[in-house]
């Protein structure tokens, strides 16, 4: 099989898998039990699986018509996708390890947490971005997060919903607790965005590299 098929097989196959998991879990749970539909699209898990499986089908249509040179803002839109559901996967693993899920159905929640998030990072590396990625990048990858975070300490201010306990008052320690925890989360998020820069930059000068010593040999 070579590279662009694999690609779209693989592409193709997570963000099928991703989206069954949430569709499941939203038809199976969400809805026949009565849960609020807003509150199932206000958790970053969901969101970000959701948004990867899209970048996932759209990048593979492309390869499908044969478009190999995304544009700028193609492979930034692809690297701020695996940003946050790697984000989902460190974040649920470490700090949300021992948290209540409540009636998330088991093998969804490995689906989300775990499985979607090591295939984004897996496909970021094996596919490289065919472009450079400047530094602002990074800090454009951070607007989405912070939106996030922002409305989420809002809305649970107003009706008492919060997607996670580190933005709840009640369960932080008031509201400096929910704010060192966000200032924690953005310095983590903020790594995790400059380290996926780097590896995106550095698959992409390798392979470079590599394609040009071998027209070179031709």
């Amino acid at each position: 099989m070579n590279p662009r098929v694999a690609a779209i097989v693989f592409r193709l196959a997570f963000a099928v898998l991703s989206l069954t998991a949430v569709g499941v879990q939203f038809f199976a749970v969400t809805i026949p039990q009565g849960h609020s539909i807003l509150n199932f699209f206000c958790y970053f898990t969901n969101l970000s699986n959701i948004m990867i499986s899209i970048v996932f089908i759209v990048s593979a249509l492309r390869l499908i018509s044969g478009r190999k040179d995304p544009s700028e803002s193609d492979v930034a839109i692809r690297g701020g996708a695996v940003v946050y559901i790697v984000f989902v996967g460190v974040v649920f693993n470490t700090i949300l390890a021992d948290t209540d899920l409540g009636e998330l159905i088991p093998w969804v929640n490995v689906v989300l947490h775990m499985i979607v998030p090591v295939a984004g990072l897996v496909d970021w590396i094996i596919w490289a971005p065919r472009r450079r990625l400047p530094f602002r990048i990074a800090l454009w990858w951070m607007v989405w997060p912070a939106a996030y975070s922002i409305f989420s300490v809002a809305r649970g201010a107003i009706d008492g919903f919060y997607p996670y306990p580190f933005f709840n008052p009640a369960a932080s320690g008031g509201y400096g607790g929910v704010a060192l925890w966000c200032l924690v989360l953005v310095v983590a998020f903020f790594v995790l965005a400059v380290l996926v820069r780097w590896i995106g930059n550095l698959r992409h000068r390798t392979l470079h590299s590599r394609s040009a010593a071998e027209a070179t040999s031709l």
